[in-house]
């Protein structure tokens, strides 16, 4: 089952999943909106076996410029969301079960311009680090995916034209000579879900082409 803000873009990735693909309408920046997702899945599913929390949002913004409604837009979904939405479903989480978080390499980097987008990846990696300490005695596992430069519309959705990113540029900066893409992150997300991982807990995990050691 999955779950978005955006219906159009919803309905686009139940359509390319197939017919057993069910989905939710909710923004994960309103714990309310987590509530009534928590309430559906339990009326519908009873329990869960995985919980994967992939919404996020982005500005890039000097630090001097930042207002108050940014902080809050960007906390609010990457920071605050995550944190509700893991609460509310939680009591839907079988034992053995597992929770990853989808978090950045901003949160270890200091790159210019995303100091609220930062705080809020490393607030969520700092999350995930204690609810895997917490959840230890329910068995479940919570990990932290960490992606670097991904061919993904985050960019265009914060406000910077595709044609002012230079895709080889950026690339250029990357050991590994590309940037990533959405399948090798889903890889990554899949093998943390699974049994192959039953022993890998708290961890984080950078998938970024090598740039936090570059």
């Amino acid at each position: 089952m999955i779950t978005g803000r955006k219906p159009a873009a919803v309905q686009q990735a139940v359509a390319a999943l197939g017919k057993d693909t069910d989905s939710f309408i909710a923004d994960q920046g309103k714990p309310e909106e987590a509530e009534k997702l928590a309430e559906y899945v339990r009326d519908r599913y009873g329990k869960i076996d995985i919980l994967f929390v992939n919404a996020g949002t982005g500005a890039f913004t000097a630090f001097a410029d930042v207002t108050e409604t940014d902080f809050d837009n960007i906390m609010n979904i990457n920071l605050k969301g995550a944190f509700f939405t893991v609460q509310h479903l939680l009591p839907l989480i079988n034992e053995g079960g597992t929770i990853i978080l989808l978090s950045s390499v901003n949160a270890i980097s200091g790159m210019p311009g995303t100091s609220v987008y930062s705080a809020s990846k490393a607030g969520l990696n700092a999350l995930g680090r204690t609810l895997s300490r917490e959840l230890a005695a329910r068995k479940i596992r919570v990990n932290i995916v960490n992606p670097g430069p991904v061919e993904t519309p985050l960019l265009e959705k914060a406000g910077i034209p595709k044609t002012a990113v230079n895709a080889e540029q950026r690339a250029g900066k990357l050991p590994a000579g590309r940037i990533g893409q959405p399948e090798e992150i889903a890889r990554l997300v899949s093998f943390l879900a699974s049994d192959d991982a039953s022993f890998i807990t708290g961890a984080e995990y950078n998938i970024d082409g090598g740039i936090s050691v570059h």
